[in-house]
């Protein structure tokens, strides 16, 4: 019982939140709410037919191998570095490629890393923890992961800046472009996202990381299942509260309209972002290195997102209880994160 009325405050918290984020976003809707249901079918079958003419492209070329990142660093306090370095981001389509490099500060990727020395002498492994949507702010994302609880088990942790998020908005106000009422923009944006965190785990291994994985909360999550399933240079993969599908998100909070209209909707909606859909492609690693953690009460990035994924990739699923926001219990995911890496021989065996 008490379980359940945690869980459903939890869900009232993630409740507002959507339509707060829905108020928010409104000025970037406009142009796609002032279309009809053809017009908006015809103009999701033509960036289908842009983007994949002839079947989905390739992973290799579709998601280039960036070269690692030559970062920059600037200390913030001792173990902790902010890093930049220019992300080597093309996009796909030349017809959007000027409107979406017009920001420059997105043109350089960000991290914050945070780091310490192994007693031992050994090499470090090192994660990668990727935000959700409207984060990249330190202040906010280093309380969401457990930084220290890492550390001591021999990981360094590199948090990701995503693309058109935090500093690499610019002077814009409101609501990331990033992902957009525009699909085109929406899939330039997760390959650009794809790119920077292969570009980080790549200089991660190149200073010394023995293993190298990546998780992400909520948008940070599908970036992390799509990394997952276009490169095997990561060595495992844990997302939390996922986004799952953008079609399933549009459809369950009402954004398609209702009817035989919305369900032809989500359906165009999926077909169009199958070309940067972790459930489009296979797990490029074993799926005993994955796990997906999911929310009982979760309202944003609903508890059947999570279950699509772990499904998809045939592994295991842990869920807390809480919400979106308000998850609690957070501790037995992360207890679940060491268990698989000890199975795995990424970290040892701590005494019972």
């Amino acid at each position: 019982m008490f379980r359940k009325v945690l869980g459903e405050a939890a869900g009232a918290v993630d409740r507002a939140v959507v339509l707060a984020m829905y108020v928010r976003s409104s000025r970037d809707r406009a142009s796609a709410d002032r279309m009809g249901h053809d017009e908006r079918l015809a103009a999701l079958a033509s960036i289908r037919e842009a983007y994949a003419p002839d079947g989905a492209p390739e992973a290799e070329a579709f998601f280039p191998a960036p070269r690692a990142a030559t970062p920059t660093s600037s200390v913030v306090r001792d173990g902790v570095v902010d890093l930049r370095w220019p992300s080597t981001f093309e996009p796909w389509l030349a017809d959007v490629a000027e409107r979406y490099l017009a920001t420059i500060e997105n043109r350089t990727a960000r991290a914050r890393l945070h780091t310490a020395r192994d007693r031992g002498g050994r090499p470090r492994s090192a994660v990668i923890a990727v935000h959700g949507y409207m984060g990249g702010v330190p202040l906010f994302d280093e309380p969401q992961w457990p930084i220290a609880w890492l550390l001591r088990r021999g990981f360094d942790v590199a948090l990701p800046v995503l693309p058109f998020h935090a500093a690499r908005g610019g002077a814009r106000r409101g609501a990331p472009p990033f992902p957009s009422s525009d699909p085109r923009l929406t899939i330039e944006g997760f390959r650009q996202a794809v790119s920077d965190v292969r570009a980080l785990a790549r200089w991660l291994r190149e200073r010394g990381a023995a293993r190298v994985g990546v998780m992400g909360a909520s948008l940070g999550g599908y970036t992390s299942a799509l990394v997952a399933t276009v490169t095997d240079e990561i060595d495992f993969v844990m997302p939390m509260i996922p986004l799952a599908s953008l079609a399933d998100y549009a459809f369950e909070h009402g954004r398609l309209g209702g009817g035989d209209e919305a369900r032809l909707q989500r359906a165009a909606i999926d077909e169009v972002y199958a070309v940067v859909s972790p459930l489009a492609r296979a797990l490029r690693i074993p799926a005993s290195r994955a796990l997906v953690a999911s929310a009982e009460f979760d309202q944003v990035t609903r508890a059947s997102h999570a279950k699509r994924l772990a499904a998809h990739f045939a592994c295991e699923l842990v869920t807390m209880p809480g919400g979106h926001l308000l998850q609690f219990g957070r501790e037995a995911a992360f207890r679940s994160l060491a268990s698989m890496l000890e199975r795995e021989g990424f970290i040892a065996k701590r005494p019972a």
